[in-house]
């Protein structure tokens, strides 16, 4: 019998109730849009995931635009750049519906639509690329002064590493040919994508950065 209360057994102490797991907020989307007040391009800038998994993906995009520019309700994709191409995916408050194309579509772009208020096309940047380039491509594709598709700015940065590569290549050898001289800086490439550039990309873990 329990001396407090007269029934029962006595009442376990120091005993805690099991806590609920701790939920990890989305981190914010790494976005770099065009300004506003320039006149609509091929691009509206671009969006760097960390993963290829859309739905994971997808609410942190959707958030940023939600607040910035309206509600997404659709959006549209080609159907080789994600593994899953689900028609429904859902997002913080709401659904997206989506569309997804086999030709006639960019292959690195997604396309998002909002209510009443139009539409926006960004490079998609692949996950894991190297941060200088994500941010060159970023710039590059938020840049009014640019007129380049997705696919023609990852070609344009492709052609960059490629004639980088040579410019390195010359400089080594021509170090090794010049018996005790020092080493020769090697020259200055130029391209699309090879001027300095600087972008803001919306991440707490990605600073504002210069590229060249």
């Amino acid at each position: 019998m329990n001396p407090h209360t007269g029934t029962g057994p006595p009442q376990r102490t120091g005993v805690r109730a099991p806590s609920r797991p701790v939920r990890t907020p989305p981190r914010p989307a790494r976005l770099a849009l065009r300004p506003p007040t320039f006149p609509p391009g091929p691009l509206c800038g671009a969006w760097w995931p960390r993963t290829d998994d859309l739905f994971a993906e997808l609410p942190s995009l959707t958030e940023a635009f939600d607040a910035m520019r309206g509600r997404v309700s659709r959006m549209a994709s080609h159907r080789d750049t994600w593994p899953a191409t689900p028609c429904d995916l859902p997002v913080p408050g709401h659904t997206v519906k989506a569309a997804w194309f086999a030709s006639g579509f960019d292959p690195n772009m997604i396309r998002l639509f909002s209510y009443g208020v139009g539409r926006w096309d960004l490079l998609v940047v692949p996950p894991r690329t190297e941060t200088a380039t994500a941010a060159r491509l970023m710039a590059a594709a938020a840049d009014p002064a640019l007129h380049l598709t997705a696919s023609e700015l990852l070609a344009a940065e492709r052609s960059f590493h490629a004639g980088d590569e040579a410019v390195r290549e010359q400089g080594q050898m021509e170090q090794w040919e010049d018996e005790g001289g020092a080493p020769r800086r090697p020259w200055p490439t130029r391209g699309p994508l090879s001027t300095p550039a600087t972008v803001t990309v919306r991440d707490p873990f990605v600073a504002s950065r210069q590229v060249r």
